[in-house]
């Protein structure tokens, strides 16, 4: 089952921590685009608010908590319900899959990775 009580509950604190953390946040940015395509199409999985998609220019993601979707679609993302374990998408559709902060909160890694593979 997807750990997303904290996300529902703390959403507002949660994207306050990028704000408070700017020069973290903003590190954490640029080493990250060195590793994304640039005319790849990507997906970000647990793409929360789009913090990390957004400025990365990844237009898709996957994300259990309604309320961080909310977040994640102002920015334009389209973003699809679901969970890491089971991406609702078919084999070979992305480039590349970006994970932030996102296995941590999985329930089986294994399935995790093999559907990030997959897709």
């Amino acid at each position: 089952m997807a750990k997303i009580t904290p996300f529902e509950q703390f959403s507002e604190e949660y994207d306050k921590w990028f704000v408070t953390n700017k020069d973290k946040y903003e590190a954490e940015l640029r080493a990250l685009s060195f590793f994304i395509p640039p005319n790849g199409n990507g997906l970000e999985v647990g793409v929360g608010s789009g913090k990390f998609a957004g400025p990365l220019g990844i237009k898709t993601g996957v994300e259990p908590s309604q309320k961080m979707a909310d977040k994640a679609r102002k920015l334009g993302i389209r973003v699809l319900p679901g969970i890491a374990e089971d991406l609702p998408f078919p084999n070979g559709a992305f480039d590349f899959i970006l994970m932030v902060t996102t296995i941590c909160f999985v329930d089986a890694l294994k399935k995790t990775f093999q559907e990030a593979f997959r897709v």
